[in-house]
């Protein structure tokens, strides 16, 4: 069973539709038994980091997640929130990842939205993909680059496109809407041991 994190943040049903198109049995929760007991976590996300947070917090879903030992992923927002800490509305986020989320500096187009590749390659998760591919990406935030910075994106500056430490990964573009190659990443996450 694969459980999608329900946070009150956008995005749960077209996570559960790519996830299931894959083949997999899913579970939208914030039952934290279910949480603990699921194959595999997704931690999607749309939305704005000070409002999720406290939601978390309402369910005690902050004190869970860094407890948890299966594969976990955090989409978007859900890898901004594994976090220390988001300038987004001043929040101190789960701490999974030693790295700040801050927001971009308007010498561009702020939200960065659209499709861009992903630089310096090195995830297992990103098995199969290469440079030149193009993910989906919407946000205002970005995570800094870090010793968990498994690749990287350039907008206005470069910043952490994917991270991974022990069993969390997460994913500043949206695998979800991201075509094909999204659905390799999915894939390649579902096929974690």
């Amino acid at each position: 069973m694969i459980a999608i994190i329900d946070y009150v943040a956008g995005n749960v049903k077209s996570v559960e539709n790519a996830v299931k198109k894959l083949g997999y049995e899913t579970l939208i929760t914030s039952n934290t038994e279910e949480i603990r007991n699921a194959e595999k976590v997704i931690f999607p996300g749309v939305g704005e980091a000070s409002t999720a947070m406290n939601y978390l917090k309402s369910l005690m879903l902050d004190e869970l997640i860094p407890t948890l030992k299966q594969p976990f992923l955090g989409i978007c927002l859900g890898q901004q929130l594994l976090c220390n800490f988001s300038e987004e509305g001043n929040t101190e986020c789960l701490g999974i990842f030693n790295l700040k989320v801050k927001q971009f500096p308007g010498r561009d187009i702020v939200p960065h939205m659209g499709w861009n590749n992903l630089q310096k390659i090195r995830d297992q998760l990103l098995n199969g993909i290469s440079e030149e591919d193009n993910f989906y990406f919407v946000h205002s935030y970005y995570c800094e680059i870090g010793e968990n910075t498994t690749s990287e994106c350039d907008y206005i500056l470069p910043f952490s496109a994917t991270l991974q430490k022990d069993n969390f990964y997460g994913t500043q573009f949206h695998s979800e809407k991201s075509g094909d190659v999204g659905s390799l990443v999915l894939q390649n996450f579902l096929k974690l041991k």
